[in-house]
């Protein structure tokens, strides 16, 4: 397992082991800390960063038996506003972390992210225990609202306006040695109706290339064998400048990186889904042949009504340039179903386009109002209408999803070994990774050979395929593969 903060920790830890004794002991004076994250992986990595600052200032990562136990100096909780579940799990989690207070009371909560950065002062009030509230913008200044909130025994709020660090000017304590993520960008430059996101993190800027070059090399230098490169409109990379091209030509430069063997990006828009990223995916051999492009909705009125800088027609093109480029992508994306106006016509064209696309998988969302936004003001569908019109968009992708997983059957994959652990892992004598187009596969170890650990390649024959899921059981003695790099 990595060095790194346990970002991924279960939430049953927030619940258990009253009365439990501390199993593992405090290696610096400052004492623990605990981060979890709530979103997407631009919120996973910033979580990342959260736990370098806290590193850098003497605090050490806790323990899960430290969580169990209550027993935990610094607990920091990053943020999501995308969607109103998000905030909802927010003020739940910060609730249960009263308890912490209760249990131990010079415990510091600190609540960071998308939602602190909207609703600062609505934090402070309904959860006066809540020690610090700091912005997207504001990860540095953690440690120093801390102090500050033991010196004045009261709760600080760190929320600017204006960015002052961008993601390499921060340390990292990376959740994984084998797979880093890499910030190439911040903010948005967009205007969706649904979406709180350009408000909350700002307006785009991008990191220079030299920098994101030298951050990738830092990161294999200490391991990764896999880079995902971020951005909230990842392929709009030096556009603000006037260069559609730097995106491509990045791509390419980092599969020049000595030693790393696969590339990922997330997420792309469809509006600056240009040819040349086509043909540098195609012609680097380490970026990966997966594509996560959110379509959000297949009718054109709701796409403008979205405020979405593309037509469906436009988006099915990019899907087939794709395809004929990399007749093996992987091709997911996002949707949302129930958006203020979609009438069923509106959502037969979502169907029409998600029969069209066969998409390997989608993330399919029903539409949540988030206050502040153009969307949350217009007249909302009743919640049967939008649970309805999910199930069909749901029951329909899974069978297509299904169809994706039956194709891999007997072929040989390679599986990158993670640094976690499958659910059944244990009980199963497998280990688990993800193959090129991204795929999860659990992988078994055949009687009598070596087990691979995490950062390995392992190439195997697959010999089951679930719903969202591959199993890779080899046989040797049946002429079946299993060879780890």
């Amino acid at each position: 397992m990595a060095a790194g903060p346990d970002l991924r920790i279960q939430s049953w830890l927030m619940e258990a082991g009253e009365g439990m004794s501390v199993t593992a002991q405090r290696k610096d004076s400052r004492g623990v800390y605990y981060v979890r994250t709530l979103g997407c992986q631009m919120n996973e990595h910033d979580s990342e960063r959260i736990a370098g600052v806290l590193r850098a200032q003497g605090y050490q990562q806790a323990t899960p038996e430290q969580v169990r136990a209550r027993e935990v100096d610094v607990m920091v909780l990053n943020t999501c506003a995308v969607r109103d579940n998000a905030t909802q799990r927010m003020y739940g989690t910060i609730g249960r972390w009263h308890r912490f207070k209760q249990h131990k009371p010079d415990t510091r909560i600190a609540v960071g992210g998308c939602m602190a950065q909207k609703d600062r002062e609505r934090i402070v009030k309904a959860a006066p225990w809540v020690d610090a509230v700091f912005g997207t913008r504001d990860i540095g200044s953690l440690p120093g609202l801390l102090d500050k909130a033991r010196k004045d025994g009261r709760p600080q709020v760190g929320v600017t306006q204006e960015l002052r660090d961008l993601p390499r000017r921060l340390p990292a304590v990376r959740a994984s040695r084998s797979q880093a993520w890499v910030s190439i960008s911040v903010g948005c430059n967009n205007t969706c109706t649904f979406c709180i996101v350009p408000s909350v993190r700002g307006r785009e800027r991008d990191r220079s290339m030299d920098d994101i070059l030298q951050e990738v090399e830092d990161c294999v230098r200490s391991g990764a064998r896999q880079v995902t490169l971020l951005g909230q409109n990842v392929n709009s990379y030096g556009w603000s400048t006037g260069d559609r091209y730097a995106f491509a030509r990045l791509l390419r430069a980092c599969g020049q990186v000595p030693g790393l063997e696969r590339i990922r990006f997330t997420s792309p828009h469809p509006a600056a889904f240009t040819d040349d990223v086509i043909a540098a995916m195609a012609e680097t051999p380490t970026v990966m042949h997966q594509l996560h492009m959110p379509l959000q909705s297949g009718s054109d009125r709701i796409l403008r009504a979205m405020r979405r800088s593309y037509r469906s027609q436009r988006f099915l093109q990019i899907l087939d340039k794709v395809r004929a480029a990399m007749p093996d992508a992987l091709i997911t994306t996002d949707i949302i179903v129930g958006f203020p106006g979609e009438t069923e016509e509106d959502f037969q064209a979502t169907m029409d386009v998600v029969r069209r696309a066969r998409f390997s998988s989608a993330f399919i969302f029903e539409y949540s109002p988030r206050p502040g936004t153009p969307a949350a003001r217009m007249p909302q569908l009743p919640k049967a209408v939008v649970q309805d019109r999910f199930e069909r968009l749901q029951a329909l992708q899974e069978s297509i999803t299904m169809e994706h997983m039956q194709a891999f059957l007997g072929k040989e994959v390679e599986v990158l070994i993670g640094d976690g652990h499958g659910r059944h892992d244990g009980s199963t004598h497998r280990v688990t990774g993800h193959e090129r187009t991204g795929v999860l596969v659990h992988v078994g170890v055949p009687q009598g050979m070596p087990a691979p650990k995490p950062g390995d390649l392992v190439t195997c024959t697959v010999t089951q395929a679930g719903p969202h899921y591959l199993i890779a059981d080899p046989d040797p003695r049946a002429g079946q593969v299993y060879v780890i790099r």
